[in-house]
Parts: C-alpha cells; sequence; structure tokens
C-alpha cells in the first residue's frame, strides 16, 4: 500500500474541518431556536429606578442559562455571550449594563434568588465568585440564570446582598446546586 498523495490528504482535512464547522453551527442555530420561546422580550429599564441599593460595580456578564440547568446557555438576545459590564441594584431591580451587547435589567419582582457558583456555561473559576440572580421573564414561561463575576473579590458579597435585600425572606438561595454531593 503507497501513502496518500499530500493534495488529497489536505483536501480531506479541509472537508473534515469543514463538516465540524457545519455541525457547530447548526446546533448554535438550534439552541437558539429553542430559547426564543423562553425569551421573546426582555425587561426595559425603567425612568423611575428608584433608590441604589449599591454602588456601580464593574464586572463580567459571564452567561445566561435556563433556570437549574447551568450548562443550557441561552442564546438568543445575545444572552449567551461574555461581556464586560457595570451592575448596579437599585429598588426597581437590577441593571446590567453590557459592552458590546444588549444591557439587561430585572425586574425586583421578577427576582426568585441570587447565589454564589463557582461556574456556568463556558466559565470555571472554582472560587464561588460568581454572582448567580435567578429570574423570571415577565410574561414568558421559565426562568433564567443570570451569572455575574465582579472584577474585585470585595465587591461580591455587597452585590449579592443588594440583590438579597429584593427578594422576600423566604426566597434568597445561597447554594450551587452542581455542588451539592
Amino acid at each position: 500500500m503507497g501513502s496518500v498523495p499530500v493534495p488529497v490528504s489536505i483536501g480531506f482535512l479541509v472537508a473534515l474541518l469543514l463538516v465540524v464547522w457545519g455541525a457547530m453551527l447548526l446546533g448554535w442555530r438550534r439552541q437558539r431556536a429553542r430559547a426564543v420561546p423562553l425569551v421573546a422580550d426582555l425587561p426595559q429599564l425603567p425612568d423611575d429606578v428608584g433608590a441604589a441599593r449599591s454602588a456601580q460595580v464593574p464586572a463580567v456578564y459571564v452567561t445566561s442559562t435556563t433556570s437549574g440547568d447551568w450548562l443550557a446557555r441561552v442564546s438568543t438576545r445575545s444572552l449567551g455571550f461574555r461581556s464586560r459590564a457595570t451592575v448596579q441594584v437599585f429598588d426597581a431591580g437590577v441593571a446590567i449594563w453590557r459592552k458590546g451587547a444588549a444591557d439587561v435589567f430585572v425586574p425586583a419582582a421578577s427576582l426568585r434568588g441570587v447565589r454564589r457558583s463557582s461556574g456556568m456555561a463556558g466559565k470555571f473559576v472554582g472560587d464561588g465568585s460568581i454572582v448567580v440572580v435567578t429570574w423570571d421573564i415577565p410574561g414568558e414561561a421559565g426562568g433564567l440564570d443570570t451569572g455575574l463575576r465582579p472584577d474585585h473579590r470585595a465587591d461580591r458579597d455587597p452585590l449579592e446582598q443588594a440583590i438579597a435585600s429584593l427578594l422576600p425572606a423566604d426566597s434568597a438561595t445561597t447554594h450551587d446546586p452542581k455542588e451539592q454531593s
């Protein structure tokens, strides 16, 4: 048996890469199609947000996933894309101003919980530094978990506490479901 000519080998590798790339693109489109019914419209920042409950916190917007499934990234409305962000908590809810992506506003009435986590889809830090906000989109079925990683360790507890202050006393969560034994 002889060796395969170089042009044939290169052609095979290019074809294989195109098939892999096409499969990834198809998977991303299917994931986006599944998420569209979950996130038709995002709440907008109201004109009157009330008093500030936190300072502006520089952070990384990690991602948003379907609530309770830390690997099910929501790819619609740019919610699945990591970006630099500034987060601030107000009486009306949590404002997340993102660079290069749509801003996110979580109304206080939509909040279901807040907790710390070591990771979400695509980002694992191992130190519990991701603040995960669990919330429902008004008028939509299901909910989201939105991950925020403050740039400074000193901002993590105050941000989590400010978000928790918007919740009814019995709804704030502090555990990470994937870290339970």
